[in-house]
């Protein structure tokens, strides 16, 4: 019998961050049939897995969601790629793999939002329940969860020259730097990396339990839209390798697509504002204006200085070295070919008036060429600072253009609408050459060379940020949570205006969290699990944080 004949009790779309930690979950119970669906393919290519592998990953559309943005003046009027996951694991398959949890106080503002159930002690439950870390179990970290954790194996004279410039302008070193207290701080990032392999959502939640029979995961299904009984969802329609599909929930439908499909999924069911559906001849299910609005994301700028060779990792990805790295990766899963995107993360207030950190600065040993279309190191040595605000409060919108599904949507970022993110950055890039101006890691670095020393006014900063910033694949709140009517989704996640229908990623948040979303994602996908399973009151499988 196929899986299209067969009734689910829960039907997923999207393999990505959050999907499969929902899979994982729901199937737990052997009485309860679940359906992934991704439209992806199998997480088979080995650069999938080589964390150094992420550069041909993101340039082969076989893994990948090309979604563009609209032009806009923040952009310097250039479309942008905001490309996503598109095999199992999602966007956590493509990622940079540094992990980061958010700060306390961003659960305790979605708590006020949301209701207690969204607050730091459930969601540090979660994360507790769900982490595996390298550096073992501790009162606000996991030891023996499923996603495995671990910590930068090189660190070097500049990643240590860095980590001292942090401590003299008043950052804490920490072993950790995800503990949830809101201080300032600096240190090695952890990483979703364990034995040189990256781990995905789909390594770390779905292949544990791939044997389960009660759950069912197909690849290379692209749900068209929700089928509908009157206003209770019942399954979807899709399409299998071009053929029409249909498959049968009978308790729910779950969307886990992502922050800029889900709301597309949604607005070609009829569910989203009316004018945009009758637009484009869609039959309106329920009349929500704010699904697709509310898009966050974080807009960073890549920050680049010359260091001496030595010093820097630019040479172990060119030429005989990057083929003895390959090579010693192959043998060992070591080396720098087994590396995150990103060594080192600094939080930290731009302004001494903040309550808490309001910027974020990844780091590593390495610098891009920018001058070439393909991406490449520079040939000289380098390092470059990734910075951006982590609130940022502009917002923009995820708009279908028609109803086929095979149109992506449009995506206007709105980036910087306000001045209020237009000043941060600025005070934010400020920083970051304060930063790199402290001994004892001045005294490696010979000389700015991006955006470069022409750009020192907050006019000229304001430029650099227009030319040279980009998206940081964070998007997130455009299917928002809350307990107000015009929440697209309720506290439990459940779609607003109909029944059966809930969304489970990072389309929830109803603001940016501080930081990057991967982690959040599937925190939000574990709780969601203990709400569904267990109801309002449960915490995740009895943990503390």
């Amino acid at each position: 019998m196929s899986a299209a004949a067969i009734p689910f009790d829960y039907v997923i779309v999207g393999a990505g961050a959050a999907g499969c930690v929902m899979a994982n979950r729901l199937s737990a119970d052997p009485g309860t049939r679940v359906l992934l669906l991704e439209a992806g393919g199998r997480d088979r290519h080995p650069f999938i897995h080589m964390p150094k592998g992420i550069a041909k990953v993101m340039a082969d559309p076989a893994f990948i969601w090309p979604f563009m943005t609209q032009a806009e003046p923040a952009s310097n009027d250039v479309a942008e790629s905001w490309a996503r996951g598109r095999t199992l694991g999602g966007s956590s398959a493509v990622n940079g793999m540094v992990y980061v949890r958010g700060q306390a106080a961003d659960f305790q503002a979605l708590a006020d939002i949301a209701g207690d159930e969204w607050g730091w002690d459930r969601i540090g439950a979660a994360y507790k329940a769900m982490e595996g870390h390298e550096l073992g179990p501790a009162r606000t970290r996991g030891g023996d969860g499923p996603l495995r954790i671990s910590m930068p194996t090189i660190r070097t004279k500049l990643t240590e020259a860095v980590i001292s410039a942090g401590q003299a302008l008043g950052l804490e070193r920490r072993d950790d730097v995800n503990d949830p207290a809101d201080s300032q701080r600096i240190g090695y990032a952890p990483r979703t990396i364990w034995k040189g392999k990256r781990q995905s959502a789909a390594v770390a939640f779905l292949a544990p339990v791939r044997a389960r029979p009660n759950l069912t995961v197909l690849t290379g299904v692209a749900v068209d839209r929700i089928l509908f009984d009157k206003h209770r969802a019942v399954g979807v329609a899709a399409r299998k390798d071009g053929v029409a599909v249909t498959f049968k929930a009978l308790s729910e439908v779950i969307l886990a697509a992502g922050a800029l499909s889900t709301p597309a999924l949604l607005q070609r069911s009829g569910v989203g504002p009316a004018g945009l559906l009758r637009q484009h001849g869609i039959a309106v299910r329920h009349d929500s204006a704010e699904v697709g609005a509310n898009l966050r994301e974080h807009r960073g700028m890549v920050m680049q200085w010359r260091v001496k060779d030595h010093l820097s990792q630019n040479r172990d990805f060119q030429g005989l070295r990057l083929l003895a790295n390959t090579a010693r990766y192959y043998l060992t899963h070591d080396g720098p070919m087994a590396n995150a995107a990103y060594e080192i993360g600094a939080w930290f207030k731009s302004r001494p008036d903040l309550d808490r950190p309001d910027g974020q600065i990844l780091i590593a040993p390495f610098t891009f060429d920018y001058a070439r279309p393909t991406f490449r190191m520079e040939r000289q040595g380098g390092m470059n600072f990734c910075v951006y605000r982590l609130r940022p409060e502009s917002t923009g919108s995820v708009r279908i253009g028609s109803a086929d599904p095979g149109q992506l949507p449009a995506i206007m970022p709105n980036y910087s609408a306000l001045e209020s993110d237009r000043r941060a950055m600025g005070d934010i890039t400020r920083f970051a050459r304060r930063l790199a101006a402290q001994a004892p890691l001045a005294g490696l670095i010979e000389a700015e060379t991006r955006p470069g020393p022409d750009y020192q006014s907050d006019a000229e900063l304001a430029l650099a940020h227009r030319r040279y910033g980009y998206g940081s694949y964070h998007a997130c709140g455009t299917c928002r949570m809350g307990r107000d009517p015009a929440s697209v989704v309720d506290p439990e996640l459940r779609v607003r205006g109909v029944d059966g229908l809930r969304v489970v990623d990072s389309s929830v948040f109803p603001f940016m969290l501080s930081g990057n979303t991967n982690g959040p994602a599937m925190a939000v996908a574990w709780r969601a699990a203990d709400l569904i399973l267990n109801g309002p009151a449960a915490s995740s499988n009895g943990a503390t944080p």
